[in-house]
């Protein structure tokens, strides 16, 4: 028996590129977009088993929730 009816879709994340302004505790980072606005992210799981070092002045790529533009994680360090 099939159950047929809609599929609940994961939500899709929004990305910006930005600069890190500050490093704060536990791997958490202020950042300034591109689009002028700031936010807060931390180090995504690969970066972090990883041990991508991230340094104020660092170009990244973040990925934000669209229900919560004020948090999101660093997924990608510029080089």
């Amino acid at each position: 028996m099939t159950w047929e009816g809609p599929v609940a879709e994961k939500e899709e994340k929004v990305e910006f590129e930005g600069e890190v302004a500050e490093a704060l505790g536990n791997g958490k980072y202020r950042i300034a977009l591109d689009n002028g606005h700031e936010t807060i992210g931390y180090t995504a799981g690969k970066m972090r088993r990883f041990r991508i070092r991230i340094l104020p002045g660092d170009r990244i790529k973040v990925e934000l929730s669209p229900y919560d533009l004020t948090r999101g994680r660093i997924v990608y360090r510029y080089r």
